[in-house]
């Protein structure tokens, strides 16, 4: 039974125009204002999970992402878009992917063999850098009720696309900890309440805000990835 349901996806920018060009293009989304700021810009198509928020952050990427998405794309057609070469991180002869930046520095994948038939929308998986994979994977597999399974060949744990999850997320292991807020994170339908009782911890109540349009809470997993949670207009199904 699911106490929370996957809302959308929000990216931190420096230059919200112009990362929100990348995006669009390379999601395959359509661009369109958020709020009277021509900074504030939202990603969509017709299903409300594909949303992504453009968040003009002050702040400029500083340190490797530990949240980074994974799309159906060839490279070719990223570096197009404005995506650059991450040498740094070259794979091997196994792997299907191909590491690269976004026009601000932010790491994604692109994985070619599927590129040709998925249709517009790209998205392929969500990639959550965790200390504990097994553990974090587990916790949010139990808020969204789905199961986590590991794979045969890598410690990396993920939660298949079902219920509320449009796609794929996963959780690898790394060896460095966390040290500056995550530049991409997600937003689920919920009650604050719920996750604080499972282990979550309270960043940025709603009441702290002066902002009247804030009707979220801003929240921190077991792993200090921040959340925000939105509480439902309707019940959530299990």
């Amino acid at each position: 039974m699911a106490d929370a349901a996957f809302k959308d996806l929000v990216i931190d920018a420096t230059h919200g125009p112009a990362l929100a060009a990348f995006w669009s293009a390379a999601l395959g989304l359509r661009a369109e204002p958020a709020g009277e700021s021509p900074t504030d810009l939202v990603l969509r198509d017709d299903v409300a999970e594909h949303t992504v928020w453009i968040n003009q952050v002050p702040e400029a990427r500083t340190v490797k992402q530990r949240v980074h998405l994974d799309l159906h794309a060839t490279v070719e057609e990223l570096t197009r878009l404005g995506a650059t070469a991450a040498a740094e991180y070259a794979g091997n002869e196994a792997d299907d992917w191909t590491v690269l930046r976004d026009p601000e520095g932010g790491e994604l994948c692109a994985f070619p063999r599927r590129a040709a038939i998925v249709g517009r929308y790209r998205l392929y998986a969500l990639v959550v850098d965790a200390a504990d994979p097994a553990s974090v994977s587990a916790w949010w597999g139990e808020r969204l009720g789905l199961e986590p399974l590991r794979y045969d060949d890598r410690p990396w744990y993920r939660l298949e696309p079902g219920g509320s999850l449009p796609w794929l997320m996963l959780f690898i292991p790394v060896p460095e900890p966390k040290t500056v807020k995550n530049r991409i994170h997600w937003d689920v339908w919920g009650e604050t309440e719920a996750f604080l009782a499972a282990g979550a911890t309270l960043l940025t109540g709603r009441e702290d805000s002066p902002d009247p349009h804030v009707w979220w809470d801003v929240l921190a997993d077991p792993e200090g990835n921040e959340f925000c949670v939105f509480r439902p207009d309707r019940p959530l199904q299990g």
